[in-house]
């Protein structure tokens, strides 16, 4: 039995910042994706996975935890992210599975159609999809927010997850999964969030849409909302200096989670025995998020 408040670093924490799209690598703490710590019972065994923000974050906790259970992954990032990539990749390969790495700007709709063609082809076949890659910038009022800013917040978190799901629905077949990562922001926006909690609402709606449309195709969808994680994403601008040197304080367990505390709810709604379950958006929060 482990505490959950003492489990993992509370605040305060050291001032850091990075250049978008930020490295985990460099952070301070080190964001624990399960690297040491998650083990595998075979849940996934023969699948093929396909995880966007591979690299960092709740996607590479995802993408450790689906090959530690018997599944060939994909993952895709951005050029910039490639020193966290080939740490994952190497993962993947430690536990005997295929590791494939797809980096490339999701931003563009005709890489978004390559990069699932590409997943598909090496993997033999496509059966998870978890559309998780995100752009968050904060603002602390609307007229900070650009036109070029919000176009590409906008097109990483919202258009290309409408573009890699309607490519990957050439190669989906009834039992596949879809994971969506949305976020507490779309039930409980931050002010300074305003963009990011748009398309994080937006998610939320598009899984609920596509498990209707989905559901009698035999393909699941679901989504998982977390609350604050401690990603790259706060370190490369999604959070003001002060907001993140008392990250996570403000939770009932009084720091940020990590994303190998979500690892499981990614295995969980991509693991075929969880077949009922299709249209849920799964929350993580530590207690203060939604839903």
């Amino acid at each position: 039995m482990e505490d959950p408040t003492t489990k993992y670093p509370k605040p305060t924490f050291e001032k850091q910042s990075q250049p978008f799209p930020g490295l985990a690598g460099k952070m301070n703490p080190k964001p624990d994706h399960g690297e040491a710590s998650y083990r595998g019972y075979g849940r996934l065994a023969g699948l093929r996975a396909l995880i966007t923000g591979g690299d960092s974050g709740m996607g590479r906790a995802a993408a450790i935890a689906y090959a530690r259970e018997g599944a060939d992954v994909a993952i895709n990032y951005l050029p910039d992210e490639e020193p966290d990539a080939r740490e994952v990749i190497a993962l993947i390969e430690k536990e005997g599975r295929k590791g494939v790495a797809l980096p490339g700007d999701l931003r563009d709709e005709a890489f978004c159609e390559r990069l699932v063609a590409d997943a598909a082809e090496a993997l033999g076949g496509l059966d998870i999809l978890v559309s998780n890659a995100g752009r968050q910038q904060q603002a602390s009022s609307l007229s900070e927010i650009t036109t070029e800013g919000f176009d590409a917040t906008m097109k990483t978190n919202v258009y290309a997850m409408f573009w890699i799901t309607k490519a990957a629905l050439k190669h989906l077949k009834p039992g596949s999964a879809i994971i969506v990562t949305t976020s507490e922001q779309a039930y409980d926006p931050s002010k300074d969030l305003v963009d990011y909690a748009m398309t994080k609402a937006a998610g939320m709606s598009f899984t609920k849409s596509m498990a209707k449309q989905l559901g009698p195709k035999g393909i699941r969808v679901n989504g998982v909302a977390p609350g604050p994680i401690w990603t790259p994403l706060q370190v490369a601008g999604g959070a003001t200096m002060e907001k993140l040197e008392k990250f996570g304080a403000m939770t009932p367990l009084g720091r940020p989670g990590q994303p190998a505390e979500l690892a499981s709810i990614y295995v969980q709604l991509a693991d075929p025995t969880a077949s009922y379950a299709t249209g849920q958006v799964y929350g993580a929060a530590g207690g203060s998020g939604q839903p």
